[in-house]
């Protein structure tokens, strides 16, 4: 019988935070295993509510101020001091994030992270050692121009005028002028925790990735592109940065470019949970575990490339605990997650995404229950049995209705 469970899932974006995520799958587990030990992990990838979730871990506070959000106009936000109070976390998401751009004005040439700047000044307003930047669920494509701005630097074109906010401005950026840049940056450790597989520039990078997710059509995503090798080649010459590769170099694109605009300034990038999830003592809570839940909005192929489930899996694996993988939906690739045993998506049946955000608290606790009760079957099952029934014994189904060997017992 699982005694304890250990429920690790990321958010689903634009419908539930990680930690109503947990809850909703904690929910499912009491249905089916109403004694069991449920340790809740929401886990933060540097995106949205990174800030809150490390200031809780580590009993520090959230700092409330505004600042210029994604489309030019101010907006309330955040960041953490955690409990040390020598370290800030500011979540880049909080202020510049896609969430904060409304549907009608998604346009990834114009949104700025000019606030990501303004919070990292607040940060050192507050004489901390060293600030970590969260990167993740960004609604920009500007490089990081906007933060440089906010923080002392001048994006000149040929003519000497200053550049408005945006991505496209970019391809007439033609020198930066540094000598206006917050001379605390040179007194604190400046961290960037990104996902090491988004880069900058080349057929892999940030603009044509993800640039149509955040509303860009083809001809902006060229035009983005031709803005983010403009940028790299200036800040590689204008800020002197010796051995950093702004174009290819692992995390660069990260946050629409922002981690080669802070790399730029010194910045290490780093990978997210090396920096992130230290912090929450998970390997230790996985170990423990009889059984391991996660889930994010989408399992596929994507998601060895740097997300929450895979993260989750790997580390489960290296104490040989299993794994369950509850997703809003399941795409290619996604029964082939490294370390995950089994997946099931949340779906009962085909409806509109709008509904699906809206109930997706509901829908993760259904399947939960599904998933833990076909398991709990298979557990039952005779483990001698004749040829057929040994091979019944060891299928599980999940919600796409395909039947694949199971190895959670």
């Amino acid at each position: 019988m699982l005694t304890r469970v250990v429920v690790a899932p990321s958010g689903f974006k634009e419908s539930l935070s990680a930690e109503a995520a947990a809850d909703a799958i904690a929910a499912g587990v009491r249905r089916v295993l109403p004694d069991a030990e449920i340790d809740r992990i929401p886990l933060v990838d540097g995106g949205e509510g990174t800030a809150p979730a490390l200031a809780a871990a580590t009993g520090g506070r959230l700092v409330a101020l505004a600042a210029t959000g994604p489309v030019g106009e101010p907006v309330g936000t955040h960041f953490a001091l955690l409990g040390s109070r020598d370290t800030a976390v500011v979540e880049m998401a909080a202020v510049a994030g896609l969430s904060l751009v409304p549907h009608t004005r998604r346009d990834p040439g114009a949104t700025t992270t000019y606030g990501v700047g303004e919070l990292i000044r607040a940060a050192l307003d507050q004489g901390v050692r060293r600030v970590l930047v969260g990167c993740g669920d960004s609604g920009t494509s500007d490089g990081g121009a906007g933060a440089l701005q906010a923080l002392g630097a001048r994006l000149l074109d040929q003519d000497g005028f200053e550049l408005p906010h945006g991505g496209r401005e970019l391809t007439r950026l033609a020198r930066i002028d540094p000598t206006g840049l917050d001379p605390r940056l040179n007194e604190v450790e400046l961290l960037v925790a990104c996902n090491p597989f988004n880069v900058l520039c080349g057929e892999r990078g940030v603009a044509r990735v993800f640039g149509p997710q955040k509303g860009a059509t083809p001809a902006q995503v060229e035009e983005l592109s031709a803005g983010l090798e403009n940028w790299a080649r200036v800040l590689t010459r204008d800020l002197a940065v010796t051995g950093a590769d702004l174009r290819h170099g692992p995390g660069t694109g990260a946050s629409g470019g922002l981690g080669a605009g802070l790399a730029a300034l010194g910045a290490r990038l780093l990978p997210r949970f090396e920096v992130l999830l230290d912090h929450l003592d998970l390997d230790a809570r996985l170990a423990r575990a009889d059984l391991v839940v996660t889930a994010e909005g989408a399992l596929d192929h994507q998601t060895p490339r740097g997300k929450v489930p895979a993260e989750v899996a790997r580390r489960a694996k290296l104490y040989g605990r299993p794994v369950l993988a509850v997703a809003g939906t399941l795409g290619e690739g996604a029964h082939d997650v490294p370390g995950v045993d089994a997946c099931h998506g949340i779906l009962p049946a085909p409806m509109a995404l709008a509904e699906a955000l809206l109930r997706g608290a509901e829908l993760l606790t259904d399947a939960t229950e599904r998933a833990l009760r076909m398991i709990l079957l298979g557990a039952r099952l005779p483990v001698h049995a004749e040829p057929a029934e040994a091979v019944a014994a060891t299928v599980h189904a999940d919600v796409s209705g395909t039947h694949r060997p199971s190895t959670v017992r």
